[in-house]
Formats: C-alpha cells, structure tokens, sequence
C-alpha cells in the first residue's frame, strides 16, 4: 500500500515538475516574455531593501527543500531487504546465502508449525549484521506462546545454524485469522 502512494506521490510531482520546467523554458504566462528577468529590478529592489529577511528567508526555504529531496531521493534508492548474507563455512572460505532462500526457508518451516495459518518473512539490516522479521498468522485455536515456542526452537535453530550466526536477531509479529463459521442449515 505504502509502494502505491509513493509512486502516485511520485507521478503527481515529477508531472508538476515537468510542467513548470516546460513553463519556465518557454518563457511563456506568468512571466514578461524571452528576453524579461523572472525578477524585476524593481521588485527585487522592493523586497530586498524594504525587508532584509526576505531573500535570507527564501534561500533557506529553498535549501530545505532542496535537503529534503534529496533525502527522500536517497530513501528511495536503499533497499529494504538484505540481498544475501556472508556465511563463513569454517575452512577459512565464504559463502554467499540469497536472502530469498532464506527467508522462504525459514517461512516454510514455520508455516508447517501446527496453528500457524501463514508465514511471511523478511531478511533485513547490513551484511554483518542481518535481522529477520517474522509476520506469524495464527489460526483462532492456536495458542500464541506454543507457536512462539516453536518459532524460537527448531525453526530460528535451523536458520542460525545455516547462517553460522547464533546470535541472528529476529523481530516476530503474530496476529490471529479472523474465525469464518460455516452455515448449518
């Protein structure tokens, strides 16, 4: 949902941008024709010897927006999920583990757990130091803690193992499904 509104966000503004771009190109309305200054000497004169913020306050206005883009520019191109973890094999060599193996693994084991209705995982963090977040939906007779248990046991134990970190941090989410009772009739 929230990748949708990014791009919508995305679209309306780059289309603004570019219109004003087009605008400002072609010299065109509002502005006094090709050759006229976006600012006239006298305007400029007005605001700046009238009220000296006033050009202090615009340029500080425009560098803020300007560290904002950028900033988001920066967001956008940072990848959410971790591509692959380095796993040191012991004999001196390293492997690379794909992130999507191991998140599909770790998804699979927990979701045969009994009462777990679905499993979506997510590898996350830097290279060094990976991060699993664990989303657990639960049928409505499971009971949470035993789920858990069984997260935290064999499955996590599997994947640290795999990883050759034992100390594999894991952030987990559980929700319960809603119950649908079926019409006797």
């Amino acid at each position: 949902m929230l990748g949708a509104v990014n791009r919508v966000l995305l679209g309306f503004f780059g289309m603004l941008l570019l219109a004003a771009g087009a605008l400002v190109l072609t010299a065109s309305w509002p502005f006094g024709g090709r050759h006229a200054p976006l600012l006239t000497a006298e305007v400029r004169r007005r605001y700046w010897h009238a009220e000296g913020w006033w050009w202090w306050a615009v340029l500080a206005g425009l560098g803020v927006c300007v560290l904002l883009a950028l900033w988001w520019l920066l967001a956008q191109l940072r990848r959410s999920k971790l591509a692959a973890v380095v796993v040191d094999t012991g004999d001196g060599a390293f492997a690379l583990l794909r992130g999507r193996a191991l998140e599909a693994a770790v998804a699979a084991e927990a979701g045969a757990v009994d009462g777990v209705a679905a499993c979506r995982v997510a590898l996350r963090g830097r290279k060094g130091a990976p991060t699993l977040r664990v989303a657990l939906e639960l049928e409505p007779y499971a009971v949470p803690g035993d789920a858990l248990a069984a997260l935290a046991g064999p499955v996590l134990s599997h994947a640290r193992a795999s990883t050759g970190l034992p100390e594999l941090p894991v952030e987990v989410r559980i929700r319960v499904a809603a119950h649908r009772a079926q019409r006797v009739t």
